[in-house]
């Protein structure tokens, strides 16, 4: 599956909420930010593939 890309719009805690940017989507997804990379912040952008997170 994939690849997606995403930016991060929130970061609460233990978790962050993305947004997908590669389609029009007002949808959001909550994931945890143990599967991110260590660098991610709110406003980070991010390419999923293979079930795994990368910063674009």
């Amino acid at each position: 599956m994939g690849p997606y890309k995403y930016i991060v719009e929130k970061i609460d805690g233990d978790y962050a909420v993305l947004r997908r940017t590669d389609i029009q989507t007002e949808d959001t997804v909550l994931v945890a930010r143990a599967l991110l990379p260590d660098e991610t912040d709110e406003g980070t952008r991010l390419l999923w593939e293979n079930l795994e997170y990368s910063i674009i």
